[in-house]
This record gives C-alpha cells, structure tokens and sequence, in this order.
C-alpha cells in the first residue's frame, strides 16, 4: 500500500498510529504533525516526573528524532492544521502548506478545562508548556488551591506536597476520583492525602476564581470560600474537535467514530481523546480519556486504515502514581454494582473487582498489577468473576 497518510496531532494515538503503520508495512508517506514544539513525549509524567524535576524531557520521550528520522516518518512539531479539504483530499498547515492526502486520521486530542477568571495565579495542566508556571508557582507561593479532584488533581496534589507546598484540593463530586474507582477506594484514596497534610473538602463546586490579597481565592456555591498562593485547576478535559466541525464531520461530545475508526467522512478516521465511540457493554457514546486506551486507539486506526479487520474494543484502563503507591484501575463502576475484594484495602494491598448481573464490569488494584491484568482479561472476555476465591464488599457506594 502506497501513497500518502497524514496524521493530525502527535500524542499518544497520533505517534502509535505512525509507529504502527511501519511497522505493519506500510511503504507510503506517513505525515505526523503536531501542535507543539516538541517530540511526542509521555503526557502522563506532565503531573508527576516532569512536574517535581525528578526527570528530564529525553527520558520520556516516546522515540528519540533518530527513530523517526530512520523510519521516514515525517515529524512535522510546532506546526498545526488550520483547515481540512474533504472534497479535494488536503490540508492546510499553519505554514501555509497544502497536503494531499490519501488517508486522513485525526488524532487531535484534549485541551484543559478552564473556569473563567483574569488571574494570572490560575493554572491548568496538560502539556509541557504548562509545567514552568505552575512549578514556578508552587516553589514561590508555597502553597496551593487545587480545584478538582480527579487523577489530574490528586496528582499534582501529591507532586506539590512532596516539593514542601501546602495544599487544598476541592473537588465538586462526592469523593476524590470518584469517575474511575469506587467510593470504597477513594476514601483510601483521601486518607493516602489526608496522613500527608493535603486539606481536602468534597462537594466544594467552585463558581469563581479571583485574586485576592494574598494569593486566589475560589468561592463555592454554598458561599465557602479558600485561598492559596496560586490555584491549579483540573477539572477534566474537553475533546478538541474544532477541526473536525469545521470540516463538518458527526461531532457529539467528541468526533463521533464507528468500530473501524471512521468518521463520517470518506477515507478520514479518529482516534484518542478526541473521539466518541458507541461501547455495546455500557449501551452509550462513550469518549476514552485514557493514555493507554489511545496507544491502543492509534495502533487499531492503523489498522483499520491498512484494511485490516476491526480490532475488538479495549477495556479502557490507566494508572496512577501519589507518593510511591501505583494504582492500577479498567473497567466502568456502577452504584449498583457488587464489588469483590482480594488482599487488604488498610494495608494497600488489594484488588477490588466490580461485578454486575453475574460478569465482571471493572477492576481496581493497587500492589497487584499482575492482578489487574488478569481481571482486564476476564472483562474483556464477558468471562464470570470466580467469586469464592474473594469476599464480597458490598454495593459499591
């Protein structure tokens, strides 16, 4: 197969789909063009390593400049695309370049979510050019606001204290990752916190940033208010698919795609965060938010646009790290679920399996990634959770 495969945007989904490509044959043009000025790195360290200082930019990098180079992969940083041609099969860079192409595929990603306010204290989280000044900040102010208590949030939390900050982390939902783990596990979440002096108040929706004498100050709906020098806000994040709408691609909460990548336009296809997908097992549009899912989103839209057969849907999964624990997490939880416990959840030892109507749903861990891979399998293959060899919980709450 031949000809040319642009790539629009050159994080997780984008780098793997060009990776994969190679890798599986392809002797054509690939084209990866990405909006920052970098080479495509791990996003996740952003809020751990790079953040405290523990590691530099080369050791997260996903491919040294000699690997892309050696695999004639057109690495094309600092450079957006302003504008898709769907009738003429092109598209127009920020350098004024026209590109034909003969497949498209638009891997363009999230950007932060923000709360309106003037203040220059007011940071979010997400690429490289974030981390300078916020990390600015929490070295000058010594302490921290954070608002949202998602992995974003705990993460910085557990960078900032251990740089010697104080920190107050709000969070709108009922309890710290409340999207990801069940309420059994955030509550060891928030005493991992807690013992390490983060001040964490949950049911706090935040409705205003403002500067204040001594720093920001956020005030909830409830009229409460708290201050700190500086304020990091991370509450989620939204799919960028401004391209995508202006070519008038299906766009709902994400460029809607089918089970081979496709978008609703010929030869363009989508993966990573910026994508909606229907998921049989939830019965919904559902947008994958995870760095793992889109490594494996832009191996499978390679795939798809070598014609290859549909790759089965990954149970979504990802990881987070707050001071020295690892906790492994896949799956979807529900209130209604029953949630079975192997191991012990004081000791933070343990794996903590969701079950609904008699089949696996989600899975959680922290010590046990051995574990968790075997319940992603079991989910993945619709298998029951053998329930004698763990004691039931209860409803997940």
């Amino acid at each position: 197969m031949s000809g040319r495969i642009v790539i629009v945007g050159a994080g997780a989904a984008g780098a793997t789909a060009a990776q994969t490509l190679r890798r599986e044959g392809y002797a054509g043009e690939i084209v990866l063009v990405g909006a920052e000025p970098n080479l495509p790195y791990r996003r996740p360290a952003v809020s751990k390593e790079l953040l405290a200082g523990t590691a530099s930019l080369d050791r997260v990098l996903l491919k040294s400049a000699k690997f892309w180079a050696d695999n004639a992969i057109d690495l094309r940083p600092a450079t957006r695309v302003d504008a898709i041609d769907i009738d003429r099969t092109s598209v127009r860079l920020s350098t004024g370049e026209r590109l034909g192409y003969d497949s498209l595929l638009l891997a363009t990603g999230a950007r932060a979510r923000a709360i309106d306010t003037v203040s220059s204290r007011v940071h979010t989280l997400r690429t490289l050019s974030d981390i300078a000044a916020l990390r600015t900040a929490v070295d000058t102010g010594r302490s921290l606001l954070i608002v949202g208590g998602g992995l974003i949030g705990c993460e910085v939390a557990a960078t900032a204290r251990g740089l010697g900050a104080e920190v107050t982390l709000l969070h709108a939902g009922p309890a710290l990752l409340d999207r990801v783990v069940p309420r059994i596990v955030s509550e060891l979440v928030r005493d991992i916190h807690v013992e390490r002096g983060v001040f964490i108040r949950t049911g706090a929706a935040t409705t205003q940033l403002a500067d204040s004498a001594d720093g920001v100050t956020a005030t909830a709906a409830d009229g409460r208010s708290w201050s700190g020098a500086a304020a990091l806000v991370a509450i989620g994040a939204t799919p960028e698919t401004t391209l995508a709408e202006s070519a008038g691609l299906a766009v709902n909460d994400g460029i809607i795609i089918d089970q081979h990548y496709r978008t609703s336009a010929p030869g363009v296809f989508a993966a990573g965060d910026a994508t909606t997908a229907f998921t049989p097992r939830r019965g919904e549009f559902v947008r994958g938010q995870q760095w793992n899912s889109a490594v494996s989103a832009g191996a499978a839209a390679a795939a798809a646009i070598l014609g290859r057969p549909a790759t089965p849907a990954e149970v979504p999964w990802g990881w987070t790290d707050q001071y020295g624990f690892s906790m492994q997490f896949a799956g979807w939880f529900h209130p209604h679920d029953e949630l079975f416990i192997e191991g012990d959840l004081e000791s933070r030892d343990f794996l903590a399996v969701a079950v609904r109507d008699g089949l696996p749903v989600g899975a959680v861990a922290m010590s046990r990634p051995r574990e968790l891979r075997a319940a992603r399998a079991i989910i993945a293959a619709g298998e029951p959770w053998p329930t004698t060899r763990s004691a039931v919980v209860a409803r997940i709450r």
